[in-house]
Protein backbone atom coordinates (compact mmCIF):
# COMPACT_ATOMS: atom_id res chain seq x y z
CA UNK A 1 0.00 0.00 0.00
CA UNK A 2 3.03 2.43 1.12
CA UNK A 3 4.37 1.42 -2.26
CA UNK A 4 1.16 2.04 -4.41
CA UNK A 5 1.26 5.52 -2.71
CA UNK A 6 4.35 6.70 -3.39
CA UNK A 7 4.18 5.83 -6.99
CA UNK A 8 0.76 8.27 -7.30
CA UNK A 9 2.80 10.75 -5.24
CA UNK A 10 5.99 10.49 -7.89
CA UNK A 11 3.15 10.47 -10.93
CA UNK A 12 1.35 13.34 -9.73
CA UNK A 13 4.89 15.04 -9.39
CA UNK A 14 6.02 14.47 -12.67
CA UNK A 15 2.90 15.35 -14.49
CA UNK A 16 3.07 18.32 -12.54
CA UNK A 17 6.30 19.34 -14.85
CA UNK A 18 5.96 20.91 -18.51
CA UNK A 19 9.01 19.08 -19.75
CA UNK A 20 8.54 14.86 -21.29
CA UNK A 21 9.99 12.71 -18.65
CA UNK A 22 10.83 8.83 -18.38
CA UNK A 23 12.68 6.85 -16.31
CA UNK A 24 13.95 3.15 -17.32
CA UNK A 25 15.48 -0.22 -15.58
CA UNK A 26 18.56 -2.09 -16.37
CA UNK A 27 16.95 -3.59 -18.85
CA UNK A 28 16.03 -0.41 -21.13
CA UNK A 29 12.23 -0.88 -19.99
CA UNK A 30 9.82 1.90 -19.30
CA UNK A 31 8.92 2.93 -15.69
CA UNK A 32 7.52 5.48 -15.34
CA UNK A 33 6.24 8.25 -18.35
CA UNK A 34 4.52 12.00 -17.23
CA UNK A 35 2.10 13.78 -19.12
CA UNK A 36 4.32 15.71 -21.11
CA UNK A 37 5.51 12.54 -22.74
CA UNK A 38 2.64 11.33 -23.38
CA UNK A 39 1.65 14.46 -25.35
CA UNK A 40 4.93 14.96 -27.14
CA UNK A 41 4.92 11.31 -28.17
CA UNK A 42 1.18 10.33 -28.80
CA UNK A 43 1.84 7.47 -26.67
CA UNK A 44 -0.49 6.94 -23.51
CA UNK A 45 1.45 6.19 -20.79
CA UNK A 46 -0.46 2.32 -20.12
CA UNK A 47 1.23 1.87 -23.59
CA UNK A 48 4.96 3.15 -22.89
CA UNK A 49 5.01 1.31 -19.51
CA UNK A 50 7.68 -1.85 -20.01
CA UNK A 51 8.18 -1.07 -23.58
CA UNK A 52 11.68 -0.43 -24.47
CA UNK A 53 12.31 3.02 -24.62
CA UNK A 54 13.90 2.86 -28.48
CA UNK A 55 9.99 1.38 -29.33
CA UNK A 56 8.24 4.31 -28.24
CA UNK A 57 10.50 7.34 -29.44
CA UNK A 58 11.96 5.61 -32.51
CA UNK A 59 14.39 8.70 -31.97
CA UNK A 60 17.21 9.35 -34.60
CA UNK A 61 20.17 8.80 -31.72
CA UNK A 62 18.83 5.64 -30.54
CA UNK A 63 20.88 3.06 -32.24
CA UNK A 64 24.06 4.96 -32.22
CA UNK A 65 24.61 8.07 -30.04
CA UNK A 66 21.98 6.95 -26.97
CA UNK A 67 22.15 9.70 -24.86
CA UNK A 68 21.21 7.39 -21.40
CA UNK A 69 23.88 4.73 -23.00
CA UNK A 70 26.46 7.37 -22.88
CA UNK A 71 25.46 8.39 -19.31
CA UNK A 72 25.82 4.57 -18.19
CA UNK A 73 29.25 4.27 -19.69
CA UNK A 74 30.43 7.52 -18.64
CA UNK A 75 28.36 8.14 -15.33
CA UNK A 76 27.86 11.54 -16.56
CA UNK A 77 25.01 13.38 -16.90
CA UNK A 78 23.79 14.70 -20.92
CA UNK A 79 23.02 17.84 -21.18
CA UNK A 80 20.96 19.83 -23.82
CA UNK A 81 21.38 17.58 -26.52
CA UNK A 82 19.38 17.96 -29.71
CA UNK A 83 17.50 15.14 -31.13
CA UNK A 84 14.33 14.38 -32.83
CA UNK A 85 11.65 11.09 -32.21
CA UNK A 86 9.12 10.31 -34.52
CA UNK A 87 6.20 10.70 -32.31
CA UNK A 88 2.80 8.00 -33.01
CA UNK A 89 1.05 9.72 -35.76
CA UNK A 90 5.03 9.50 -37.43
CA UNK A 91 5.54 13.15 -37.23
CA UNK A 92 9.16 14.08 -36.99
CA UNK A 93 9.09 15.96 -33.52
CA UNK A 94 12.76 18.24 -32.74
CA UNK A 95 13.31 17.54 -28.73
CA UNK A 96 16.07 18.59 -26.59
CA UNK A 97 17.10 16.50 -23.74
CA UNK A 98 19.29 15.98 -20.90
CA UNK A 99 19.69 12.20 -18.96
CA UNK A 100 20.88 11.15 -15.33
CA UNK A 101 21.75 7.55 -13.39
CA UNK A 102 19.34 6.87 -11.19
CA UNK A 103 20.32 5.32 -7.94
CA UNK A 104 18.65 3.19 -4.83
CA UNK A 105 19.39 4.65 -1.22
CA UNK A 106 22.42 1.98 -1.17
CA UNK A 107 24.07 3.57 -3.95
CA UNK A 108 23.60 0.88 -6.28
CA UNK A 109 22.30 2.12 -10.13
CA UNK A 110 18.67 0.74 -10.88
CA UNK A 111 17.99 2.61 -13.72
CA UNK A 112 17.91 5.92 -16.37
CA UNK A 113 15.65 9.35 -16.41
CA UNK A 114 15.70 11.03 -19.34
CA UNK A 115 14.17 14.71 -19.73
CA UNK A 116 12.89 16.37 -22.62
CA UNK A 117 11.96 19.27 -24.04
CA UNK A 118 9.36 19.78 -27.78
CA UNK A 119 11.12 22.21 -29.69
CA UNK A 120 8.14 21.99 -32.51
CA UNK A 121 7.29 25.33 -32.03
CA UNK A 122 11.02 26.98 -31.16
CA UNK A 123 11.54 25.04 -34.44
CA UNK A 124 8.35 26.89 -36.31
CA UNK A 125 9.42 30.06 -35.48
CA UNK A 126 12.75 29.89 -36.31
CA UNK A 127 11.76 28.68 -39.79
CA UNK A 128 9.20 31.54 -40.24
CA UNK A 129 12.45 33.36 -39.51
CA UNK A 130 15.11 32.45 -41.27
CA UNK A 131 12.82 30.89 -44.11
CA UNK A 132 14.63 27.92 -44.21
CA UNK A 133 13.04 24.48 -45.11
CA UNK A 134 13.90 21.39 -46.10
CA UNK A 135 11.91 18.61 -48.18
CA UNK A 136 10.68 17.03 -44.60
CA UNK A 137 8.78 20.20 -44.39
CA UNK A 138 6.34 19.30 -47.08
CA UNK A 139 3.32 17.03 -46.53
CA UNK A 140 2.95 14.49 -48.89
CA UNK A 141 2.95 10.78 -49.62
CA UNK A 142 1.08 10.08 -52.61
CA UNK A 143 3.32 9.07 -55.55
CA UNK A 144 3.71 12.19 -57.17
CA UNK A 145 5.04 13.62 -54.04
CA UNK A 146 6.85 11.14 -53.19
CA UNK A 147 8.63 10.85 -57.12
CA UNK A 148 9.50 14.85 -56.05
CA UNK A 149 11.33 14.11 -52.60
CA UNK A 150 13.07 11.35 -54.21
CA UNK A 151 14.37 13.87 -56.55
CA UNK A 152 15.12 17.00 -54.86
CA UNK A 153 18.28 15.50 -53.21
CA UNK A 154 19.41 14.86 -56.87
CA UNK A 155 18.33 17.68 -58.23
CA UNK A 156 19.76 19.93 -55.02
CA UNK A 157 23.37 18.65 -55.16
CA UNK A 158 24.01 19.56 -58.70
CA UNK A 159 24.07 23.75 -60.18
CA UNK A 160 21.85 23.68 -62.98
CA UNK A 161 18.75 25.71 -63.29
CA UNK A 162 15.57 24.28 -62.80
CA UNK A 163 11.90 25.28 -63.47
CA UNK A 164 8.76 24.60 -60.95
CA UNK A 165 6.11 24.65 -62.50
CA UNK A 166 2.69 24.21 -60.91
CA UNK A 167 -0.82 26.22 -59.95
CA UNK A 168 -0.72 28.91 -57.02
CA UNK A 169 -0.94 27.42 -53.86
CA UNK A 170 0.65 24.46 -54.55
CA UNK A 171 4.00 25.45 -52.95
CA UNK A 172 6.50 26.44 -55.73
CA UNK A 173 8.70 28.82 -53.56
CA UNK A 174 9.13 25.81 -50.84
CA UNK A 175 10.11 23.49 -53.15
CA UNK A 176 12.85 26.41 -54.35
CA UNK A 177 13.90 27.18 -50.96
CA UNK A 178 14.41 23.36 -49.71
CA UNK A 179 16.31 22.64 -52.63
CA UNK A 180 18.29 25.88 -51.53
CA UNK A 181 18.77 24.57 -48.26
CA UNK A 182 20.04 20.59 -49.08
CA UNK A 183 22.39 21.90 -51.86
CA UNK A 184 26.18 23.03 -51.28
CA UNK A 185 24.76 26.82 -51.38
CA UNK A 186 23.00 26.56 -48.65
CA UNK A 187 25.46 28.66 -46.29
CA UNK A 188 25.02 31.93 -48.88
CA UNK A 189 22.10 33.54 -49.60
CA UNK A 190 18.41 32.51 -50.79
CA UNK A 191 16.86 35.75 -52.80
CA UNK A 192 13.25 35.48 -54.42
CA UNK A 193 12.22 38.13 -56.28
CA UNK A 194 8.29 37.74 -57.92
CA UNK A 195 8.82 39.17 -61.12
CA UNK A 196 5.12 39.61 -61.69
CA UNK A 197 5.06 42.21 -59.36
CA UNK A 198 7.16 44.76 -60.99
CA UNK A 199 7.01 46.72 -64.60
CA UNK A 200 9.99 46.27 -66.93
CA UNK A 201 11.74 49.42 -65.59
CA UNK A 202 11.54 48.84 -61.84
CA UNK A 203 12.31 44.91 -62.43
CA UNK A 204 15.43 45.42 -64.38
CA UNK A 205 16.47 47.60 -61.08
CA UNK A 206 15.57 45.19 -58.66
CA UNK A 207 17.24 41.72 -60.86
CA UNK A 208 20.81 43.88 -61.82
CA UNK A 209 20.74 47.12 -59.42
CA UNK A 210 21.65 50.43 -60.35
CA UNK A 211 24.28 53.14 -59.87
CA UNK A 212 23.31 56.54 -58.54
CA UNK A 213 22.08 59.00 -60.78
CA UNK A 214 21.22 56.50 -63.60
CA UNK A 215 17.22 57.60 -63.47
CA UNK A 216 15.18 60.27 -61.35
CA UNK A 217 15.07 59.23 -57.64
CA UNK A 218 18.80 57.21 -57.87
CA UNK A 219 20.69 58.50 -55.06
CA UNK A 220 22.80 55.92 -54.28
CA UNK A 221 23.91 53.22 -56.09
CA UNK A 222 21.84 49.54 -55.55
CA UNK A 223 22.85 46.13 -55.67
CA UNK A 224 20.30 44.20 -57.47
CA UNK A 225 18.70 40.36 -56.72
CA UNK A 226 21.46 38.79 -58.55
CA UNK A 227 24.22 40.62 -57.00
CA UNK A 228 22.45 39.46 -53.51
CA UNK A 229 22.15 36.18 -54.77
CA UNK A 230 25.82 35.81 -55.49
CA UNK A 231 27.19 32.12 -54.48
CA UNK A 232 23.88 31.16 -53.60
CA UNK A 233 20.35 30.84 -55.37
CA UNK A 234 17.55 33.58 -57.05
CA UNK A 235 14.14 32.51 -57.13
CA UNK A 236 12.56 33.95 -60.42
CA UNK A 237 9.44 33.75 -59.70
CA UNK A 238 6.38 33.99 -62.29
CA UNK A 239 9.12 34.45 -65.10
CA UNK A 240 6.49 33.73 -67.69
CA UNK A 241 4.74 37.50 -67.09
CA UNK A 242 8.01 39.36 -68.22
CA UNK A 243 8.04 40.98 -71.08
CA UNK A 244 10.09 39.91 -74.24
CA UNK A 245 12.46 42.82 -73.71
CA UNK A 246 13.36 41.91 -70.38
CA UNK A 247 13.53 38.29 -71.78
CA UNK A 248 16.42 39.21 -73.66
CA UNK A 249 18.44 40.63 -71.01
CA UNK A 250 17.94 37.89 -68.44
CA UNK A 251 19.20 35.05 -71.20
CA UNK A 252 22.58 37.25 -71.63
CA UNK A 253 22.94 37.24 -68.56
CA UNK A 254 22.76 33.43 -67.81
CA UNK A 255 24.43 33.19 -70.98
CA UNK A 256 27.45 35.01 -69.53
CA UNK A 257 27.20 35.43 -65.39
CA UNK A 258 28.05 39.06 -66.09
CA UNK A 259 24.98 41.70 -64.93
CA UNK A 260 25.12 45.76 -65.82
CA UNK A 261 23.41 47.66 -63.49
CA UNK A 262 21.16 50.27 -65.02
CA UNK A 263 23.55 53.51 -65.08
CA UNK A 264 26.80 51.17 -64.75
CA UNK A 265 30.29 50.90 -67.22
CA UNK A 266 31.46 47.49 -66.87
CA UNK A 267 29.63 44.19 -66.38
CA UNK A 268 29.90 42.60 -62.82
CA UNK A 269 30.75 38.77 -62.66
CA UNK A 270 28.30 36.76 -60.49
CA UNK A 271 27.84 33.22 -59.73
CA UNK A 272 24.12 32.25 -59.01
CA UNK A 273 21.80 28.95 -59.48
CA UNK A 274 18.79 30.23 -60.93
CA UNK A 275 15.55 28.60 -60.00
CA UNK A 276 12.64 29.74 -62.30
CA UNK A 277 8.73 29.20 -61.03
CA UNK A 278 5.44 30.05 -62.81
CA UNK A 279 1.68 28.90 -62.50
CA UNK A 280 1.57 29.40 -66.33
CA UNK A 281 2.64 26.57 -69.25
CA UNK A 282 5.38 27.73 -70.61
CA UNK A 283 5.79 25.41 -73.52
CA UNK A 284 2.65 26.97 -74.55
CA UNK A 285 3.52 30.23 -74.23
CA UNK A 286 6.62 29.69 -76.24
CA UNK A 287 4.49 27.98 -79.07
CA UNK A 288 2.36 30.88 -79.42
CA UNK A 289 5.43 33.22 -79.55
CA UNK A 290 5.38 34.77 -76.30
CA UNK A 291 8.23 33.67 -74.60
CA UNK A 292 11.51 33.35 -75.97
CA UNK A 293 12.77 29.01 -77.23
CA UNK A 294 16.39 30.16 -76.33
CA UNK A 295 15.75 31.36 -72.59
CA UNK A 296 12.71 28.45 -71.78
CA UNK A 297 15.65 25.49 -72.70
CA UNK A 298 18.22 27.82 -70.40
CA UNK A 299 16.34 28.12 -67.25
CA UNK A 300 14.85 24.61 -68.12
CA UNK A 301 17.71 22.25 -67.16
CA UNK A 302 15.53 20.38 -65.03
CA UNK A 303 12.08 21.12 -64.51
CA UNK A 304 9.44 20.02 -61.90
CA UNK A 305 5.57 19.96 -62.33
CA UNK A 306 4.00 20.45 -59.06
CA UNK A 307 0.97 18.38 -58.81
CA UNK A 308 -2.36 20.40 -57.60
CA UNK A 309 -4.05 19.49 -54.71
CA UNK A 310 -7.23 18.09 -56.16
CA UNK A 311 -4.42 15.50 -58.00
CA UNK A 312 -3.25 14.13 -54.87
CA UNK A 313 -6.59 13.49 -52.27
CA UNK A 314 -4.40 10.94 -50.18
CA UNK A 315 -2.67 13.50 -48.97
CA UNK A 316 -5.50 15.85 -47.75
CA UNK A 317 -5.67 14.08 -44.24
CA UNK A 318 -1.80 14.08 -43.69
CA UNK A 319 -2.63 18.13 -44.40
CA UNK A 320 -5.44 18.46 -42.48
CA UNK A 321 -3.03 16.90 -38.73
CA UNK A 322 -0.30 19.02 -40.42
CA UNK A 323 -2.01 22.20 -40.19
CA UNK A 324 -4.00 21.45 -36.81
CA UNK A 325 -0.49 20.72 -35.33
CA UNK A 326 0.97 23.99 -36.52
CA UNK A 327 -2.29 26.12 -35.64
CA UNK A 328 -2.22 24.59 -31.97
CA UNK A 329 1.37 25.82 -31.50
CA UNK A 330 0.85 29.26 -32.73
CA UNK A 331 -2.29 29.72 -31.50
CA UNK A 332 -2.43 28.45 -28.46
CA UNK A 333 -5.05 25.94 -28.40
CA UNK A 334 -5.80 22.14 -28.13
CA UNK A 335 -7.88 21.25 -30.98
CA UNK A 336 -7.66 17.54 -31.60
CA UNK A 337 -9.30 16.99 -34.61
CA UNK A 338 -12.00 17.98 -37.51
CA UNK A 339 -15.48 15.81 -37.64
CA UNK A 340 -16.35 13.02 -40.35
CA UNK A 341 -18.16 15.31 -41.99
CA UNK A 342 -16.04 18.04 -42.30
CA UNK A 343 -13.08 15.49 -43.50
CA UNK A 344 -15.60 14.07 -45.86
CA UNK A 345 -16.34 18.10 -47.35
CA UNK A 346 -12.41 18.65 -47.25
CA UNK A 347 -11.91 15.98 -48.97
CA UNK A 348 -14.38 16.62 -51.74
CA UNK A 349 -13.54 20.06 -52.56
CA UNK A 350 -11.74 20.61 -55.72
CA UNK A 351 -9.17 23.87 -54.06
CA UNK A 352 -8.55 25.60 -57.35
CA UNK A 353 -6.63 27.57 -54.38
CA UNK A 354 -4.49 24.52 -53.38
CA UNK A 355 -2.35 23.90 -50.75
CA UNK A 356 -2.65 27.91 -49.57
CA UNK A 357 -6.66 27.53 -49.74
CA UNK A 358 -6.70 24.30 -47.24
CA UNK A 359 -4.40 26.23 -45.06
CA UNK A 360 -6.63 29.24 -45.12
CA UNK A 361 -9.75 27.07 -44.62
CA UNK A 362 -8.19 25.88 -41.32
CA UNK A 363 -6.80 28.70 -39.93
CA UNK A 364 -10.54 30.17 -40.26
CA UNK A 365 -11.84 27.15 -38.55
CA UNK A 366 -9.54 27.66 -35.99
CA UNK A 367 -10.72 31.10 -35.05
CA UNK A 368 -14.09 29.77 -35.06
CA UNK A 369 -13.81 26.84 -33.05
CA UNK A 370 -14.27 27.01 -29.00
CA UNK A 371 -14.42 23.41 -28.52
CA UNK A 372 -12.12 20.32 -29.39
CA UNK A 373 -13.35 19.57 -32.90
CA UNK A 374 -13.59 21.64 -35.78
CA UNK A 375 -17.18 20.90 -37.49
CA UNK A 376 -18.71 22.02 -40.22
CA UNK A 377 -20.37 24.97 -38.81
CA UNK A 378 -16.89 26.17 -38.58
CA UNK A 379 -15.92 25.52 -42.61
CA UNK A 380 -16.66 28.81 -44.69
CA UNK A 381 -19.78 29.14 -46.53
CA UNK A 382 -19.20 27.37 -49.99
CA UNK A 383 -18.04 24.17 -48.01
CA UNK A 384 -21.00 23.75 -45.50
CA UNK A 385 -23.25 24.00 -48.54
CA UNK A 386 -24.23 20.24 -49.57
CA UNK A 387 -23.22 19.05 -53.20
CA UNK A 388 -25.99 19.51 -55.70
CA UNK A 389 -28.02 17.60 -58.40
CA UNK A 390 -28.00 13.68 -57.60
CA UNK A 391 -23.93 12.94 -58.23
CA UNK A 392 -22.41 10.80 -55.81
CA UNK A 393 -19.94 13.09 -54.02
CA UNK A 394 -17.73 12.24 -50.35
CA UNK A 395 -19.85 14.97 -48.55
CA UNK A 396 -22.25 11.89 -48.59
CA UNK A 397 -19.74 9.39 -47.19
CA UNK A 398 -19.00 8.29 -43.74
CA UNK A 399 -15.26 8.13 -42.79
CA UNK A 400 -15.42 4.47 -42.84
CA UNK A 401 -16.75 4.79 -46.40
CA UNK A 402 -14.23 7.45 -47.77
CA UNK A 403 -11.68 4.86 -46.48
CA UNK A 404 -12.85 1.95 -48.39
CA UNK A 405 -12.96 4.49 -51.46
CA UNK A 406 -9.74 5.91 -51.49
CA UNK A 407 -8.49 2.50 -50.75
CA UNK A 408 -10.08 1.34 -53.86
CA UNK A 409 -8.90 3.91 -56.02
CA UNK A 410 -5.32 3.21 -55.21
CA UNK A 411 -5.45 -0.24 -55.84
CA UNK A 412 -7.20 0.53 -59.44
CA UNK A 413 -4.17 2.46 -59.62
CA UNK A 414 -1.63 0.23 -59.10
CA UNK A 415 -3.84 -2.22 -61.08
CA UNK A 416 -3.98 -4.57 -57.52
CA UNK A 417 -0.29 -4.08 -56.62
CA UNK A 418 -1.22 -4.08 -52.80
CA UNK A 419 2.55 -3.36 -51.76
CA UNK A 420 2.72 -0.59 -53.79
CA UNK A 421 -0.85 0.63 -52.96
CA UNK A 422 -0.12 0.32 -49.33
CA UNK A 423 3.17 2.27 -49.67
CA UNK A 424 1.16 5.21 -51.25
CA UNK A 425 -1.31 5.03 -48.52
CA UNK A 426 0.90 4.92 -45.87
CA UNK A 427 -0.04 1.99 -44.27
CA UNK A 428 1.34 -1.25 -43.38
CA UNK A 429 0.56 -4.34 -46.37
CA UNK A 430 -0.79 -6.61 -43.70
CA UNK A 431 -3.06 -3.25 -42.08
CA UNK A 432 -4.01 -3.01 -45.92
CA UNK A 433 -5.43 -6.54 -46.54
CA UNK A 434 -7.36 -6.40 -43.33
CA UNK A 435 -8.81 -3.28 -44.71
CA UNK A 436 -9.50 -4.97 -48.04
CA UNK A 437 -11.10 -7.77 -46.38
CA UNK A 438 -13.05 -5.96 -43.89
CA UNK A 439 -14.91 -3.55 -46.55
CA UNK A 440 -15.20 -6.64 -48.92
CA UNK A 441 -13.11 -4.34 -51.37
CA UNK A 442 -12.86 -6.50 -55.04
CA UNK A 443 -9.13 -6.13 -56.05
CA UNK A 444 -8.46 -6.28 -59.65
CA UNK A 445 -7.59 -9.27 -61.35
CA UNK A 446 -3.91 -8.91 -62.02
CA UNK A 447 -1.05 -7.79 -59.00
CA UNK A 448 0.23 -5.39 -60.55
CA UNK A 449 2.55 -7.08 -62.71
CA UNK A 450 0.69 -8.47 -64.95
CA UNK A 451 0.04 -11.63 -63.82
CA UNK A 452 -3.20 -13.47 -62.69
CA UNK A 453 -3.61 -13.57 -58.79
Amino acid sequence: MACSRKRDDQDVILDSINEGVFTIDLDWRITSFNRAAERTTGVSRNNALHQTCQEVFQANICKKNCALKQTFETGQPVVNANAFIINHQGQRVPIRISTAILKNDAGDIIGGVETFQDLSQIEQLRKQLHSRYTFEDIIGRGPEMRRLFDLLPLISKSSSNVLIEGASGTGKELFARAIHDLSPRKNHRFVPVNCAALPDTLLESELFGHKAGAFTDARKDKAGRFSLAHKGTLLLDEIGDISPAMQVRLLRVLEDNLIEPLGGEHPIPVDVRVLAATNRNLSDLVQCGSFRNDLYYRIRVIHLKLPALRDRREDIPLLVQHLLDKFNRLQGKDITGVSEEVMARLMDHDYPGNVRELENIMEQAFVLCRGITIELRHLPPELRLATAGGTPSLNHLSLKAMEKFMITEVLLRHQGNRNQAAQDLGINPSTLYRKIKAYRIHVPETDGRGRKK
